[in-house]
């Protein structure tokens, strides 16, 4: 019996969820590998990545608004998992959600429990109609900038009062 021979190539090492070389959680994709994407059970994402390549016309012309920081500053992610739902548009900055809608979602029981979890993470959801986004994108633009800044305080401070 002879020895095993000796491999000029340098071994690969895997990193793992049980062998993540960080000691943060979530690094290296170690929280993911074991509950998915953002906390979900699942993982949605080749979902959520073939809905990037394949929106539809309202979301198209509401991520030119959105993309590269162009509404205030903001910077938006689109098609992204959250728990176990994939969201049109994110802004974890403003904890603000924005929802593109078409007519399968009219009185939807199940956005109504979907929004309901979103509103319990800490986000505002907000749903406009397809048909307002493609007739009103500036409209829609101004309301969801209204949504993602803070309110101005009350009694003004330039007065001296308030903060």
């Amino acid at each position: 019996m002879s020895a095993p021979k000796a491999s000029s190539r340098a071994p690969q090492i895997r990193v793992t969820a049980s062998q993540s070389s960080s000691p943060l959680a979530g690094e290296e994709g170690a929280r993911r590998a074991a509950v998915g994407r953002r906390g979900g059970k699942r993982d949605l994402l080749p979902l959520a990545k073939k809905m990037r390549r394949e929106p539809t016309e309202a979301e198209a012309r509401l991520w030119s608004v959105l993309r590269g920081k162009r509404l205030g500053g903001l910077k938006f992610k689109r098609q992204e998992q959250l728990g176990d739902y994939i969201v049109d548009f994110v802004c974890f900055g403003a904890r603000l959600i924005v929802e593109a809608d078409g007519s399968q979602h009219s009185e939807s029981a199940d956005d109504a429990v979907r929004d309901e979890w979103l509103q319990a993470q800490g986000f505002r959801v907000l749903r406009f109609w397809n048909n307002d986004i493609l007739e009103n994108p500036e409209g829609v633009a101004r309301v969801i900038l209204d949504a993602a800044l803070p309110p101005l305080p009350n009694p003004s401070p330039a007065r001296g009062e308030g903060l």
